[in-house]
């Protein structure tokens, strides 16, 4: 059964449609229609799993896509883009980082591994914005203790004399319960002073002004870390799980430190939370997520493909042994975590490669077939290159001009100056390796260097940009073949 905080995430997938996933994705993603559409309904497809009776849920298996297209054209953005869209656990991996197992280099099960420690981050991110709030009232109390510690507590009133005492003793109680009244008053006047100078504290404490006052802070010293227990590739299974129950076992070493009121509010909030949040519901909730909504982006797959007995990594280590060691992870196996056991029968996994010189069928067909959604991405054009440097929330161009902002300037650049930007990056492309929108990058570097570099010196002088300061800031470069290879 799917938990309360996993079932809003759901919920949160039932108000996307494919068409408004596409939408979305048209933010930052020029073109690559295709893809964007069988994306979308992979995550739709998601929410609409969860909506199914539950003998069928668990007959369900997700459909996983392969990207075909050469770099720079949107893949990763893609595949990025959704997650974030999804609230959904994420992480990318490439393929040639692996190796068959026995053999050195990454296992295949550290991408789940490294997939739990994104949801876990996740949960706990989302966990400790809603008892921010708390914990701040309580560091805010913390470092009022700190800054003025509290009255010593009033000393133990007298015990009152029997009453079968003599006369005399009576008298001796009216005069000890005077002085006993005395005592509480004058302790009640140091509770009010010691309250209202901590008042006055405290507005002076969210004024900022005590933010350079020097307090002694206890914190916790991080213990040794078992790395014969690592739980990686060789290692027993459960070995993760056995490092981490003998670290918890190890007692935490707490030391005083003299800080400034500034970094003891770090410190205290980072306590305050991890009392606050609740690490057991972290980790289950984190580990449902990763079964139901998890997605992998296995980069560079095209690495992997070529025929039998090609070399990969070393002469005795081939491209096929490592897409057998992908295999049980993509069709569904249990892998083990140091916070326990995950299933990756409902992951979604989502392959990239620019398949230049392979091709997908060169994969093996078990794999084939646990990736049976292909599309394919189209190669940049000009007119796309004009696109992606104006129109994404997160353009080139808006990047480079809150940049220039920083420094109390302005850039402008003129649409025949964009125009002539992308005229040289798609040439540039041509000529040599096609790097697709990436190429920008290196363009725009190379035109504004001279004023990124004088920006501080220069004033608050503007940056304006057109086709002909671009063609003669560039021409030199696009035209001599051997400095054009090194720096575009």
């Amino acid at each position: 059964m799917t938990s309360t905080r996993t079932e809003q995430v759901v919920a949160r997938l039932a108000d996307l449609t494919p068409r408004q996933i596409v939408a979305e994705l048209d933010r930052y993603v020029v073109g690559q229609a295709g893809a964007k559409k069988a994306i979308a309904i992979a995550l739709r497809n998601r929410w609409r799993r969860q909506r199914a009776p539950e003998p069928m849920r668990r007959e369900i298996a997700p459909n996983n896509i392969i990207l075909i297209g050469p770099t720079g054209v949107g893949k990763t953005e893609i595949a990025r883009r959704l997650a974030k869209l999804a609230g959904a656990p994420f992480v990318k991996v490439e393929a040639s980082k692996f190796t068959e197992v026995g053999y050195v280099g990454r296992d295949v099960e550290g991408m789940i591994r490294d997939l739990v420690e994104s949801a876990i981050d996740m949960v706990r991110a989302e966990r400790e914005d809603e008892v921010e709030d708390l914990a701040q009232e309580k560091v805010e109390e913390r470092l009022l203790d700190l800054l003025l510690p509290p009255p010593a507590a009033p000393a133990a009133k007298p015990a009152a004399a029997p009453a079968a005492e003599a006369p005399l003793a009576a008298n001796v109680f009216v005069v000890s319960s005077g002085g006993a009244v005395a005592q509480e008053a004058a302790d009640n006047a140091d509770l009010a002073r010691h309250q209202r100078t901590r008042d006055k504290l405290r507005q002076l404490l969210r004024d900022g002004q005590l933010e350079e006052r020097e307090i002694e802070v206890d914190v916790v010293q991080p213990g040794p870390q078992l790395d014969m227990m690592s739980g990686g590739q060789g290692m027993p299974e459960g070995s993760e799980q056995i490092s981490n129950f003998l670290s918890e076992l190890l007692p935490k070493r707490h030391k005083r430190r003299s800080m400034k009121v500034a970094a003891a509010r770090r410190v205290l909030l980072d306590q305050e939370l991890d009392k606050l949040v609740n690490t057991d519901d972290v980790t289950a909730d984190a580990l449902e997520r990763v079964e139901q909504l998890g997605i992998v982006f296995l980069d560079e797959i095209d690495k992997i493909a070529g025929a039998k007995g090609e070399g990969f990594g070393g002469p005795d280590v081939s491209r096929e042994g490592v897409q057998r060691d992908l295999l049980p992870i993509v069709e569904g196996s249990n892998v083990s975590t140091k916070y326990g056991m995950v299933k990756t029968d409902h992951i979604l996994f989502v392959a990239a490669g620019a398949f230049h010189v392979s091709k997908p069928s060169d994969l093996i067909p078990e794999l084939q077939g646990r990736f049976p959604i292909r599309v394919e991405l189209q190669p940049l054009t000009e007119a796309d290159f004009v696109r992606i440097l104006t129109e994404p929330q997160n353009a080139l161009v808006k990047q480079y001009a809150a940049l220039v902002e920083a420094e109390g300037a302005t850039l402008a650049i003129a649409d025949d100056g964009i125009k002539e930007l992308a005229r040289i990056a798609t040439l540039l492309n041509q000529r040599m390796e096609n790097i697709g929108a990436r190429r920008l990058h290196t363009v725009m570097t190379s035109l504004l260097e001279e004023e990124l570099f004088e920006l501080p010196d220069r004033g608050r002088h503007p940056v304006t940009v057109d086709a002909k300061m671009v063609r003669d800031r560039l021409k030199a470069v696009v035209e001599d073949e051997d400095l054009r290879k090194y720096i575009l």
